[in-house]
Order: structure tokens, then C-alpha cells, then sequence
């Protein structure tokens, strides 16, 4: 790698370079966006943010939905030089207001209705605005907008790219490869949410051993994603590989559901899916519901593969989901200090239940809980320590967080915090987070073994599992959610209900031992999710604190 690089070059510009000009690299509804046509938009935008002062190195906050305005913003800010920086517009105007502060932005790219929002922070920190229109999935991306009244130096996202279309005004400042990129954001499960700081050369590091290498993007492939953009995971799967290898991706604004993103599916036809577990579920659920009233059955035939991350698959789940649609599931975990995926399953190498073997490039070691750096002696092969991951697409660190930073980051490794055991072949099996297990009777107890045994039952189509008072210890608590069949039996009264609920708490104990099975066991229409689509297991803790569900069983 050249020492002066950008990945603006890397994932857009060299696909003009290589005659994919024409070649659509964006589907959004019934529109079809070439890659001559995303460059266009980015080479002007990239223009307007140097023209309006947005300086080398400046944070850009880009808080969009899933459109071609958010292609465009991301590739601008890394051709100009400054570094991106992700926010999803559906979060409270608080905690947007924070990441205005937090990452000091020289400019924000978004819609009037959040600018208007958090119009005191922006002026407070003399943040550049770019308004674009909220729009649905196959509307016009530069629809007419209005500047919010409290903002009058606003501009809108057409005109800046009128603006920025005059040939005299450069396009490009040039970046070394350890210039910071882009700053992707922890989930947050702890606490406020903290930057992990990246160079240009860490994305182009993984999407070649992972994107390529490992899972085989194509330049034939059609992606369409769960996660949204914002969330790194996506921001991989769903637009930096697909661009790298000239392929396309298919956008929808709508919130993902089974519907939503059934109906993208079988509107594009996509050959990769980006998927979630708890997505996965819903869509069986949903599938079922079609059958039950005698509709088809969803069409995943196009689908080579799905990715899973994000949380647990359990094997149950993936048999059902690989059974009922075909294809294969490529489960793995990644993290935002490392960028993406560094662990997966992958093409005719899948063993359920495990999180597969290290990708290539990277370098995984179990060690003890308490290893305080990379060369403690690893735990023996099947026993349960914290993973430790080494790899070129490590980040420089937290930013503002000096202390958190010293924990996880090792030089070239960085501790995980996921609990991991492997097995003689090298598969590794994730055993929940360090940090989140509970101490039952003076034993440790990880939520997800609990998890994956309850999903084992026919009635369950998700579960997730806390610790909570019991008789004035900590026991497990279990939240699930029925699949169709189950619901309806468990909806005619409470008797087939607290049937249902002793026979999955025998179900776990007669498979885990005797302190593990759930004490309380709640039935949810839905689990609540966090802004990543993962279960939002800090909601749920503070939900049954709180007392929400205490006549709820």
C-alpha cells in the first residue's frame, strides 16, 4: 500500500478507473445510481465541504437514513480529507446533541427535522450544516427542503452540490494511509457511546483478508442489509465491500422488519444479505404467518449467503433459517475497535454453533480474564477465557477516554472482552461478554448458554436472559418471545400460559445444570432492540428494575 492512500479512491474512484462507470452501484426503489453518478455527486460535495472551510482532519457527521445522499456524504468526506463520523436520526435529540459535542464536527450532513432538533449545539459549536429531505424508499434524494428557521446559514444538499459542481474549486486533498478515516462508535451497553479512531488503511486491510478473501464478494453480487448504515457493521457489508469489488447495493429508508425487508428482497433479488439473529427469527416468524394463511412462502433463492454478527446465532435458529430458506449463514464477530469481522465462519466451512476460525491476517488468542497483556499463556484448548485479537486494522484508540484505551489496547492487540473457548480444529464458540456474567450460587453463569437452550424449544423464536432479585439473590431471569403457533395456544388463557413457562424452566434444567435454569421466565411480543438492532439487554435491565413486567409472566 502506497503511503499516500484514501478510501475514497479505493472503494469509488478506482471503479472508474477499471471502466465500472456504468455499472449500477446503488439501487433505491426503482432508481438505478451508476458509479459515474456517485462519483459526480461526491467529487461536488468533497468541493463544497474544502470551499466552506471544513478543514483537513475535521470531524463530518453524517446523520442519514439509508439513501443515496448517505453514499455520497461518506465519499465526500474522505476525498476532502476529513474524517466520518455516523449517527442514526432516530435517536433522541440529546443524544445527537452529544455526538455534536463529542466529536467537535465542522460539519453536519442530515435532515431539517434533526438539525431543528439540536440547532443550540450546532450553533454553540459553529457546526457547517447540509440539510437533505427525509425521504421514502425511491423518492427523489433531492427532493425541495427548508432551512430550518433557527439555522439561516443552512444550506441544502442540492445547492451545495450546485456549489461545489464549478470546476475551479478543487475536489481532493491527498491522505496518508495512517491519517485517521473515520470514527465508528462502541454500542454504548456501558455508558455513552465512545469514538474508536481509525486510519484509512484499516478498512482497506479487512475488507481484503474478510470482504474478499474470505466470505467472496463478487462484483456480480447484490447486497441489501438489516443494520443500517451508521452502524459499522453495515457501513461494511453493505457499502464499503460491495463498492470495493464494483458491485451493488440495494437501499431501503423504512425501519427493517420482516416485512420491509422482505419486500427489498424480493424487489432486488439480492445475492448477500446482511442479517441479525433476532431478524432471522422474525422472518420465520413471519413465513410462518404466510403459510398459516395460505400466501407463498418469501423467496430467498437469489440469497448466496447471509452474514450474521451482532449477537448470538443460536444452532437451533440457524437449522430452522438454512431449512426453511436455503443458502448459507456466515456467522462471525467483529467490533468496532477492529473495524469488522475477524472471526467467521465462511464458504464450505461452517460449523454451527461456533463463530468459525480466525480470517486470515488476523491472530486470536484465549487468555485468562485477568491477563493484563497479549503474551500471558492462553487458557487450555476447551476451556473459557476473554479473546484477544491482533490485526492490521486495530484503531489508534478511544477518543477522550485515555483509560479505556490503556485497557483494551495492547500495541497491536486488543482485548475483546468476549468470553471464548476453542476447540482442537480452532473453532471458537463465543460464551457471552466478561462483563456480563452472573454469579449464581458462587458460580459464574453466562447469559447466552441460557439463551441458546431455551431457543432449543419448538415454542421459542427468541430469548434473552438477565440476572435479577430472587428471594434476595441474583438468579437468571429469562425474556422470551413465542413463535406463531405458541403465541396463539399461550393467548387463550393463563393456565396454558404458566403451563408453558414450567415446561421451558424444565426444559433448561434438565440440560444445564440446576442453578442456571431461569427463575422467571416473561413472555414479550418483541424484545427491545438498541439503535444497532441488537437486543437492547441495558433496556431490559432497567425495564424490570423499574418494575415493568412484574405481573407480566
Amino acid at each position: 500500500m502506497a503511503e499516500t492512500f484514501n478510501l475514497a479512491d479505493y472503494y469509488l474512484f478506482d471503479r472508474i478507473a477499471q471502466g465500472r462507470g456504468n455499472h449500477p452501484a446503488i439501487l433505491f426503489g426503482e432508481q438505478r445510481h451508476s458509479y459515474r453518478d456517485v462519483a459526480d455527486k461526491t467529487r461536488a460535495l468533497s468541493a463544497h465541504l474544502i470551499a466552506a472551510g471544513v478543514g483537513r482532519g475535521q470531524r463530518v457527521l453524517i446523520v442519514l437514513h439509508d439513501t443515496p445522499a448517505f453514499v455520497w456524504s461518506l465519499f465526500a468526506t474522505l476525498r476532502a480529507g476529513c474524517i466520518v463520523a455516523m449517527g442514526n436520526p432516530n435517536v433522541p435529540a440529546k443524544d445527537l446533541a452529544y455526538l455534536v459535542e463529542y466529536t467537535r464536527a465542522g460539519a453536519i450532513i442530515t435532515t431539517p427535522k434533526v438539525a431543528a432538533a439540536i440547532a443550540s449545539s450546532l450553533s454553540a459549536n459553529h457546526c457547517h450544516v447540509i440539510v437533505t429531505a427525509a425521504i421514502a424508499t425511491g423518492d427523489e434524494v433531492l427532493s425541495p427542503v427548508r432551512i430550518p428557521s433557527a439555522l439561516p446559514q443552512a444550506i441544502t444538499l442540492a445547492d451545495a452540490l450546485r456549489q461545489g459542481a464549478d470546476p475551479a474549486l478543487p475536489d481532493q486533498r491527498h491522505t496518508h494511509r495512517d491519517d485517521p478515516a473515520m470514527w465508528l462508535f462502541t454500542s454504548g451497553s456501558t455508558g455513552r457511546s465512545k469514538a474508536a479512531m481509525h486510519a484509512h488503511r484499516d478498512f482497506a486491510f479487512n475488507t481484503e483478508r474478510y470482504a474478499i478473501n474470505t466470505v467472496g464478494y463478487t462484483a456480480d453480487d447484490i447486497t441489501v442489509s438489516v443494520p443500517r448504515l451508521f452502524f459499522g457493521y453495515a457501513t461494511g457489508t453493505n457499502l464499503l465491500f460491495p463498492f470495493r469489488v464494483g458491485a451493488t447495493t440495494a437501499l431501503f429508508t423504512e425501519r427493517p422488519t420482516a416485512d420491509s425487508l422482505a419486500a427489498a428482497i424480493e424487489r432486488h433479488q439480492p445475492t448477500i444479505v446482511t442479517n441479525v439473529p433476532t431478524m432471522m427469527g422474525k422472518l420465520l416468524d413471519d413465513d410462518d404467518s404466510r403459510v398459516a394463511a395460505k400466501q407463498p412462502s418469501l423467496d430467498m433463492s437469489s440469497v448466496r449467503f447471509h452474514l450474521s454478527a451482532g449477537e448470538a446465532l443460536p444452532p437451533a435458529l440457524l437449522s430452522r433459517f438454512t431449512q426453511r430458506f436455503g443458502g448459507e449463514v456466515y456467522d462471525g464477530i467483529g467490533s468496532a475497535e477492529m473495524f469488522h469481522i475477524y472471526c467467521s465462519n465462511r464458504p464450505g466451512d461452517v460449523k454451527p454453533g461456533s463463530l468459525g476460525r480466525a480470517v486470515e491476517g488476523y491472530t486470536l488468542r484465549i487468555l485468562p480474564v485477568e491477563a493484563e497483556g497479549a503474551g500471558a499463556a492462553a487458557v487450555a484448548s476447551g476451556e473459557t477465557g476473554v479473546m484477544w485479537v491482533k490485526g492490521d486494522s486495530v484503531a489508534f484508540g478511544y477518543y477522550q477516554d485515555r483509560e479505556k484505551s490503556w485497557s483494551t489496547f495492547h500495541g497491536h492487540w486488543c482485548r475483546t472482552g468476549d468470553l471464548f473457548r476453542v476447540d482442537s480444529a480452532g473453532y471458537h464458540y463465543f460464551e457471552g461478554r466478561a462483563d456480563n456474567l452472573l454469579k449464581v450460587g458462587g458460580i459464574w453463569v453466562a447469559p447466552v448458554e441460557v439463551e441458546k437452550c431455551l431457543m432449543e424449544h419448538d415454542a421459542i423464536s427468541a430469548a434473552a436472559v438477565i440476572g435479577a432479585p430472587f428471594d434476595g439473590l441474583i438468579k437468571p431471569k429469562a425474556f422470551v418471545v413465542l413463535r406463531e403457533q405458541s403465541r396463539q395456544a399461550a393467548a387463550v388463557s393463563q393456565v396454558k400460559r404458566a403451563a408453558l413457562i414450567a415446561a421451558l424452566k424444565e426444559h433448561v434444567q434438565a440440560r444445564l445444570s440446576k442453578h442456571k435454569y431461569p427463575r422467571h421466565i416473561v413472555i414479550l411480543d418483541e424484545l427491545p432492540k438498541n439503535d444497532r438492532g441488537k437486543v437492547d439487554k441495558k433496556a431490559l435491565k432497567q425495564r424490570d428494575a423499574a418494575g415493568e413486567w412484574a405481573q407480566h409472566k
